[in-house]
């Protein structure tokens, strides 16, 4: 078969020939679809995320862990947890019995594989209570899972969406998706603190941070009040970190400021996780839902791999 294939860590996956995989003992081969080239992907492939050495132990080796296929029966389903070094980027791959869930009937399989992207966007309700009216804040907006935030948002009956992002252009085609107001965080630090006050009005209930890094740590300094006083809370979820893994937070940035934090998997149950894919599937079918791919046959994968100018759509590889 053809496939991805990673020679070295650190290296771009070359297009060529690979032994097909054999099912063993509870395994099946699945017939790939489509496969969303992310950054965690790259990370790994490059060898800087933490999992790499997991995922890279055998080389060569075909990246990427997830997308959709077909099992024998032709049932199109989401894949996850291939045997090393099988991976999603292929003509097939080899997977657990049961490492799949069936894809909804209607839905692309490549519009399938951004699904998962959209239900970060519902850590809002999941993880933050959020109630229609208040006014959310996502920090990291121009990005795939930050657009899609954005619009989720606005489904769930936001009142206000402040995004932020680091590039003006994109901003606006944020806020033609959705958002109120923007904020170019590549400005300096008292500029941008200024910023997060001026957007802010009578406060931000709910944060979506796909940030992390600096551009967090000068939120949670501007919302520490200049009083005392009894403040309103804001609940910020934590779901990536594209602006840094560390930020330093004081401790008057939690004490006085009424900032509650919470990881983007708290509330989450499988049944929860089936409530939010339904609800997605729901608004995709019903058109209220769009979604960006850039769709790439595998073989052009090494220039694909290098792209950098997708600006908010996804990478999606079909063989």
């Amino acid at each position: 078969m053809k496939a991805a294939v990673l020679h070295q860590v650190g290296s771009v996956p070359r297009y060529e020939d690979f032994p097909d995989p054999v099912a063993g003992d509870g395994e099946v081969v699945i017939e790939v679809k489509a496969v969303a080239v992310e950054n965690v992907d790259k990370q790994i492939a490059a060898g800087t995320h933490y999992a790499s050495g997991q995922y890279t132990a055998q080389l060569p080796a075909i990246p990427a862990f997830d997308g959709i296929g077909a099992l024998p029966d032709g049932t199109l389903v989401g894949f996850g947890n291939p045997r090393r070094p099988y991976g999603a980027l292929a003509e097939k791959t080899v997977v657990p019995e049961g490492a799949y869930i069936p894809i909804a009937e209607g839905i692309d399989p490549a519009t399938a594989t951004v699904l998962g992207t959209a239900i970060t966007g519902m850590s809002i309700k999941t993880a933050a209570g959020f109630v229609p009216g208040e006014t959310v804040l996502v920090q990291g907006a121009t990005g795939v899972a930050g657009r899609l935030a954005v619009k989720v948002a606005r489904l769930l009956g936001a009142g206000r969406i402040i995004a932020t992002g680091r590039d003006t252009d994109q901003l606006h085609q944020v806020q033609a998706l959705g958002a109120d107001e923007v904020i170019n965080t590549a400005v300096a630090d008292e500029a941008l603190t200024q910023a997060y006050l001026d957007a802010k009005g009578d406060g931000y209930d709910v944060v979506l941070d796909y940030l992390w890094g600096r551009p967090t740590e000068i939120l949670l300094r501007s919302l520490v009040p200049q009083s005392f006083a009894f403040h309103k809370p804001t609940r910020l979820v934590q779901i990536g970190e594209s602006a840094g893994a560390a930020l330093a937070l004081t401790a008057e940035g939690l004490r006085t400021s009424g900032v509650e934090i919470y990881g983007a998997a708290k509330g989450l149950d499988p049944e929860t996780m089936q409530e939010l894919y339904s609800q997605v599937v729901t608004w995709t079918h019903s058109g209220e839902l769009t979604f960006d791919v850039v769709k790439v046959p595998l073989s052009d994968i090494e220039i694909a791999w290098q792209r950098t100018d997708l600006r908010g759509s996804r990478l999606v590889i079909v063989p």
